[in-house]
């Protein structure tokens, strides 16, 4: 009950062995951090961003309190690892079963690696098939070996951000922040438009019945592979500003680059020509419908596995 009046998903809906997606809010209906929520026997497990985590921590921490419950930070004792790609279930079976391997969306695990516990849901970061999966810190390298063993790779920081934008994910505190309305995000899974009382419900529920918000989170694709930086401005074609870049990469699938910015209503349109002034280019610009690549989490087809975390 207590989390249900903070968050915008419906936490009473949440059954046993599954997770959902919900936001934090404040009452202007502007995002403070996204989660995933998973019930324990103790309680519930909330997996948020580094640059949230002290913001959740503090939110709770007012009510402890007032309120029947506690608060445990396991940042340092658990670790979370992300297995993507067309064979992420192979990899995953190899080290867990074809069972496991099958695990529906929307689910979750609980399996045993070398005696400890070890949850996993499967979601994506790259718009490919991929797991994630949480286990204490202690065991996580040995886990990473038996991934590789199972013929994943282990990616860097750069080729995750080029696979998180090709999905068109937004990141908190790149692509959202506080200043952000929770439905210009794109963040549909992490609302609920039929539970009670919540912080930021009135402006939500305001902006749904209206029919739409002022901006959202769109896909631009470039002509060229020139550099974006974040904060660029979008212009719409016959001049004005229509919204800014939060972040972009050079796609080597597309061999062009692509961004994730805000625009205004009338422009998302896909196909929608616009500008994005970076610098003292004034480099041309479509609106491009979300995600850029639909990999295996939509059709699989390609035929290699990745590992990150």
């Amino acid at each position: 009950m207590f989390l249900n009046g903070l968050i915008t998903n419906d936490i009473k809906n949440l059954e046993r062995d599954s997770w959902m997606l919900a936001a934090f809010a404040n009452v202007q209906g502007r995002l403070l951090a996204t989660v995933r929520m998973f019930p324990r026997d103790d309680g519930f497990l909330l997996d948020t961003s580094d640059v949230t985590r002290e913001k959740i921590i503090g939110l709770l921490e007012r009510f402890v309190l007032a309120g029947d419950f506690r608060i445990t930070d396991l940042t340092d004792e658990l670790v979370s690892l992300s297995v993507q790609g067309p064979l992420a279930a192979q990899v995953v079976a190899a080290v867990f079963g074809e069972e496991a391997a099958r695990l529906p969306r929307q689910k979750v695990a609980n399996l045993k690696f070398r005696d400890v516990q070890v949850s996993m849901i499967r979601a994506t970061w790259s718009a490919e098939d991929g797991f994630d999966l949480f286990i204490e810190a202690s065991v996580a390298p040995q886990l990473r070996e038996a991934f590789a063993a199972g013929g994943a790779l282990t990616v860097d920081e750069g080729t995750a951000e080029t696979l998180r934008i090709e999905a068109g994910i937004p990141l908190y505190g790149i692509d959202m922040d506080e200043t952000t309305i929770v439905t210009e995000t794109n963040l549909d899974d992490a609302v609920s438009f039929s539970k009670g009382c919540y912080l930021g419900q009135e402006i939500i529920v305001r902006i749904k019945h209206r029919g739409h918000v002022a901006k959202k989170l769109a896909g631009l694709g470039l002509e060229t592979t020139a550099t974006v930086a974040p904060g660029a401005k979008i212009l719409s074609a016959d001049g004005p500003e229509i919204g800014r870049v939060t972040s972009s990469t050079v796609s080597p699938r597309l061999d062009r680059t692509i961004a994730l910015g805000y625009v205004k209503y009338d422009y998302l349109t896909p196909g929608t020509r616009v500008i994005i002034a970076a610098g003292d280019q004034q480099l041309p610009a479509k609106v491009t419908e979300l995600p850029f690549v639909r990999g295996t989490w939509y059709d699989e087809s390609e035929p290699e596995a990745l590992a990150t975390g």
